[in-house]
């Protein structure tokens, strides 16, 4: 019953503020003259506004799906460009809702052109770390890291070929995928084509991933696990390799799941450098403790649209970057894809190349 009563309260808000942002754009076409039709406004305003949930009903409603990823974008840019209107027409002496909201309606189509090339024109971060390891048989690897792909729709098979050829000209000796690697369902993936994509990816050691929590929202693990398998992916789910005597992989499962493995109980020895990678950044302190070399993790997105990175900031001791814990060094991405709309702002879709130097 609590939970009835907190989801109905929840979407009472939600339509709330949808009708506050209806009722701020009908105002401006008011004054421009241009509002008709108020019974079909407001229904195709609602519809939109609930498109995600539509489009989960069955497969042939995809496009409401594609919508609603946008609807993310436009109710929460929209609601910040509304209530900055708003302040100005009540403190300023700019009484003119005509201007005022022509303004705030350019703004936002600029920063959904600038959001659209932040997510779909990714970057490479260059890390270069030292790890006290002398019983390694090597002396220098280079690794890649990216995480939070969220393949799918819009993520799609084109995004993926910017990150296989990003990855291949960093010439790697491993490939790291932090989970989320497709969105909910690898039906896309296999439809698209995408398999054909990630077998071109070039790394001396392999190509390592895990499970992040939207593979388990999609409910379809195995099909998932299968499907990365003939792409040349090895999925770990709490398990740990040893590699040609040289160094370590542990892949833990999602804290989504509860009855995963206590990461101690996934540690081999002390002699190897140690990669672990964890999609969620929860917990910093226990690998640290264990000897984890380096900690690999996405999921914060970092944000993905400001002003959201003040949030992770505060969830996660590390939302995004690099951060030296002890010995252990710690790497978090903002992720090569998105989730939602296909937009960043205050963030960009990104690839890590670490250097590693063993002494």
């Amino acid at each position: 019953m609590a939970k009835i009563s907190i989801g109905v309260l929840i979407v009472g808000i939600y339509s709330a503020l949808t009708f506050y942002l209806g009722w701020s754009l009908k105002q401006w076409l008011e004054a421009m003259k241009w509002f008709h039709f108020p019974v079909l406004y407001w229904l195709v305003l609602f519809i939109i506004s609930f498109s995600v949930i539509i489009g989960r009903i069955h497969e042939s409603l995809r496009l409401f799906s594609v919508i609603g990823n946008y609807w993310m974008f436009i109710f929460e840019y929209g609601l910040l460009l509304c209530v900055t209107a708003q302040i100005v027409l009540w403190l300023t002496p700019l009484n003119n809702i005509r201007l005022v909201g022509s303004v705030a309606l350019i703004v936002f189509f600029i920063l959904g052109i600038v959001g659209s090339y932040l997510a779909y024109s990714p970057v490479v971060r260059q890390l270069n770390i030292t790890m006290d390891k002398k019983d390694s048989e090597l002396s220098s690897m280079r690794v890649v890291v990216a995480s939070d792909f969220h393949l799918g729709v819009l993520s799609n098979k084109k995004h993926l070929q910017r990150f296989v050829h990003l990855a291949n000209e960093a010439k790697p000796d491993v490939v790291f995928l932090a989970g989320d690697i497709v969105e909910h369902d690898p039906k896309w993936f296999v439809q698209d084509g995408m398999a054909d994509v990630m077998k071109q990816l070039k790394a001396t050691y392999g190509v390592y991933g895990v499970l992040g929590n939207h593979e388990y929202y999609g409910k379809k693990i195995p099909a998932f696990v299968e499907e990365m398998k003939k792409a040349g992916v090895e999925i770990l789910r709490d398990e740990t390799i040893l590699i040609d005597n040289a160094f370590i992989i542990t892949g833990q499962e999602d804290i989504t799941n509860k009855e995963r493995l206590q990461l101690a109980d996934l540690k081999l020895n002390d002699q190897l450098p140690w990669f672990v990678m964890n999609h969620t950044p929860n917990d910093l302190i226990t690998p640290a403790q264990v000897g984890v070399d380096l900690h690999l993790s996405g999921h914060t997105h970092r944000g993905q649209l400001w002003p959201n990175q003040f949030i992770t900031a505060r969830v996660f001791e590390l939302d995004y970057g690099y951060k030296k814990k002890g010995q252990m060094h710690t790497l978090v991405s903002s992720g090569f894809g998105f989730w939602g709309p296909p937009m960043r702002i205050g963030s960009r879709s990104e690839l890590w190349v670490v250097d590693i130097t063993f002494q």
